[in-house]
Formats: structure tokens, sequence, C-alpha cells
């Protein structure tokens, strides 16, 4: 198993926050197989203001380069990508070709434990 942290801004609009929580509470199932189909076992999104935080587990081999971007092979999952760029923006950290930015992982409760 593999975790990743990433982070992601929401445009300023309160209407368009609201759609983006309104939206994840009820995604489109082909949304979820997609990300399941690429190897993402576990995903949850944090909202802080317009602050973004998502944290995934994914299988073991996951390459988060290559597989994020296989989600956008299947038509109607990149409809849905298309929607929330609407109401995204990129963290001012993020690398250069970067929508939703890495995250260093600082601590693990679990360190150490063998």
């Amino acid at each position: 198993m593999q975790s990743y942290g990433m982070a992601l801004d929401l445009r300023g609009d309160p209407g368009g926050i609201e759609r983006y929580k309104k939206e994840h509470a009820h995604a489109w199932p082909v949304v979820l197989a997609r990300l399941r189909a690429v190897g993402i076992t576990e995903m949850k999104i944090y909202l802080l203001g317009r602050r973004l935080f998502m944290y995934c587990e994914t299988k073991d081999g996951f390459d988060p380069t290559k597989d994020f971007a296989r989600c956008n092979d299947d038509p109607e999952y990149r409809k849905w990508d298309e929607l929330m760029r609407t109401m995204q923006e990129r963290v001012p950290e993020a690398k250069r070709g970067e929508w939703w930015a890495m995250m260093e992982l600082v601590f693990d409760l679990n360190w150490g434990l063998a």
C-alpha cells in the first residue's frame, strides 16, 4: 500500500464551493469505478476555507504521474474532471504541470513500528 497527500484550492466563489461539496456528496459511479480501476483503494478530500487536502491510498506499484492520468482515458471521467476544474485552481506551491500538488509526508504515527 502507498499513500499520498495532495493540495488544491477551490475558486473563491461561495456558490462554487457549495456546488463542489454537493457534487462530491453524489459522485458519479463511473468516477468511483475509474478511480478504483487505476489502483486507488481509498480517497478522502478535506476542505478548509478554499483549500482542499486529498488523502489517498493505492495499490503497491501505483505511479501517480501515470496512473492518475489514466483516469482520463474514460470519457465520462474526463467530463467529471472538466467540471471539477471549473471550480478549482492550483495552489501557488504546485510544481509546473501539477494540478493537485503533491505534499511531503513529515509524520506517520506508525513510523518505527515493525
